[in-house]
């Protein structure tokens, strides 16, 4: 995907064929048909909603953007302007402009010009729109208007699906005991999973070993023996 002149980073692994499901059929579904009606996902951090931005984006190709309005960014309202002209607009972290009205005016103002231009708009938030504290009346129905989807945690089949899935594009075979393994014994939310599933991948090509339970013991015992 072309990327534009802004701070934003697309992740290659954050792809559809990447994302384990589970109970979200839908708004997959939704996601992936066609249409202008702009769509509102929303769950609590970790379960996956930056990676269907991302998913989107790059199956939409160059006429697509992806922007994260959380403040460590370093984006302002101004950064929106323009971007109504694209095909498929990705904005995450709607939470943390709540009740900022110079944030509020400029997404009231892209929304309208997206409509004009007919732009699929998708937003992201850890809240649905209507439990959000918004100052600007306008803004407020024009959130609601969209077509929400509640993204929903995976239970222990989904998050060693998404384990597996995971370790498919490192190029490994994770087995299924040794994904049930990790699960037993470390922190269950799935960012930490991923992240640790990586670790160990990049240990054991260092190593020359194969991702056994053994193997996993052997590292997790060594790291607890190094922390402070």
């Amino acid at each position: 995907m072309k990327q534009l002149a802004l701070p934003v980073q697309l992740r290659g692994s954050a792809l559809f064929a990447s994302f384990a499901i589970g109970p979200n059929h839908e708004l997959v579904a939704a996601l992936r048909q066609a249409g202008t009606v702009p769509l509102w996902i929303w769950g609590p951090s970790g379960v996956g909603k930056t990676h269907l931005l991302h998913a989107l984006c790059a199956e939409a190709g160059e006429s697509a953007a992806y922007l994260p309005l959380e403040p460590s960014r370093g984006l302002t309202p101004a950064a929106l302007y323009g971007f109504e002209r694209l095909k498929v607009l990705c904005l995450d972290d709607l939470d943390a402009v709540a009740a900022d009205g110079s944030w509020e005016r400029a997404l009231f103002g892209l929304f309208n010009a997206a409509a004009d231009q007919g732009t699929r708009l998708v937003f992201a938030a850890q809240a649905a729109p209507r439990s959000l504290p918004w100052v600007l009346e306008d803004w407020r129905s024009r959130a609601a208007a969209c077509v929400v989807y509640h993204l929903q945690e995976l239970d222990d089949a989904g998050r060693v699906e998404a384990l597996t899935l995971r370790a498919g594009q490192r190029g490994i075979v994770l087995p299924p005991e040794t994904a049930d393994y990790l699960l037993r014994r470390m922190p269950r939310d799935l960012p930490s999973l991923l992240a640790l599933l990586d670790d160990l991948d990049a240990e054991a090509l260092a190593a020359q070993r194969r991702l056994t339970i053994p193997f996993i013991r052997e590292a997790l015992e060594r790291a607890a023996e190094t922390r402070p």
